[in-house]
């Protein structure tokens, strides 16, 4: 998420980055990884509203979170472009809520075990 939202916002002045989202629009899978781990801003939640309404029903996409939808509004801060954004990313969709500990936390050796 955290790279997408660099590309979003640099699109108008680095060649890079407006190449970079032309490729994306013709991807069948988008996967966006780690949706609210660090803050987005004002400008930064439209740049993402609008990258997802040009994929929408055009491209699959795929989004992980550590937050529910009810707490995109926090991640988002403003309740009506996320009511907008989530009409378009659950319409057509298959929602899997996932429960109990993440990969890395099952797979992690704690040092102080003993061996």
């Amino acid at each position: 998420m955290d790279t997408l939202v660099h590309t979003l916002k640099t699109q108008e002045i680095s060649l890079k980055s407006k190449a970079r989202l032309n490729y994306m629009n013709k991807c069948d899978l988008i996967i966006i990884d780690e949706l609210g781990y660090l803050p987005v801003t004002s400008v930064e939640a439209n740049l993402f509203f609008s990258f997802i309404s040009q994929l929408y029903e055009k491209t699959s996409v795929v989004i992980t979170s550590n937050k529910g939808f009810s707490g995109w509004a926090d991640i988002f801060g403003d309740a009506v472009l996320v009511t907008a954004l989530l009409d378009r990313l659950t319409h057509r969709c298959q929602v899997i809520q996932m429960t109990g500990n993440g990969y890395r936390v099952a797979h992690r050796k704690n040092i102080f075990d003993e061996k």
